[in-house]
């Protein structure tokens, strides 16, 4: 996405997100319970953990209610029923969709996500059918504002791939999953504060989305998937410039 900045995008992500936050500290609590049942509690030795603690923070979900998570995962007394999905498809526009589900009945989940795509103007597709298209990396970014040769130097010290200041000066570091935890932990030290950090899928290349009714039927397909309860995370390969954002809302 180099030249268009995701930093629109993250606002009105998280203007979502603090509207419905009963529903996303659901979400999140869920992938922590899990992360502790499969890895363990301690965080420095369960990546997965760490990350969802990290989203956690983020949302602002309080101390108290991370530890019974972990510790319910943790001594096994939740999540075992638990089995994690992934839903490949297509958007709007020919935009490839990717849909991690965590689940107690996949029935229910797969004819939930087969109608949100069919209501936008999408479609399921079959397993691998665009799963090639994504990596998975370690992906921070920083707000508008930042010393950019100073983060730059110290992103690249600390081991990140690359390094990209978009048009409004936003900056996106991108890394490998086994670099993330290192160069996040140099930018912190450094007092620089991300505004987004996780381990993610990246698409190699971006379909830019300029058509408003286009860009609309996508918000409208990851919205949806979004707000259902099995769902996790949602990721695509499309790039809508932010003055489309702007006209859309």
């Amino acid at each position: 996405m180099a030249g268009h900045s995701k930093w629109a995008n993250i606002k009105r992500h998280k203007a979502k997100q603090d509207a419905k936050r009963g529903k996303l500290y659901t979400k999140l609590i869920r992938e922590i319970t899990v992360s502790a049942r499969l890895g363990g509690g301690d965080a420095d030795a369960n990546p997965r953990l760490r990350a969802a603690l990290d989203k956690a923070l983020y949302a602002n979900m309080s101390r108290d209610v991370i530890d019974r998570a972990i510790k319910r995962g943790a001594g096994g007394l939740e999540g075992g029923d638990v089995e994690e999905i992934r839903y490949e498809g297509y958007g709007p526009g020919g935009v490839a969709v990717m849909v991690d589900c965590m689940t107690n009945n996949r029935n229910r989940t797969v004819a939930e996500v087969r109608h949100a795509f069919a209501k936008c103007g999408g479609n399921m597709g079959t397993d691998g059918s665009v799963s090639y298209l994504f990596q998975k990396r370690g992906e921070i970014m920083f707000a508008p504002g930042a010393d950019e040769e100073r983060m730059m130097e110290l992103a690249l010290e600390a081991g990140a791939d690359d390094i990209v200041v978009n048009d409004d000066k936003s900056i996106d570091v991108t890394t490998t999953p086994e670099a993330f935890q290192a160069v996040k932990n140099a930018m912190l030290a450094a007092g620089f504060q991300p505004a987004q950090a996780g381990i993610t899928l990246i698409a190699a290349t971006n379909i830019s989305v300029e058509d408003k009714e286009t860009a609309e039927k996508l918000i409208r397909l990851t919205d949806m998937l979004e707000d259902l309860d099995d769902v996790q995370e949602v990721y695509s390969n499309a790039d809508i410039p932010e003055a489309v954002l702007e006209e859309l809302e």
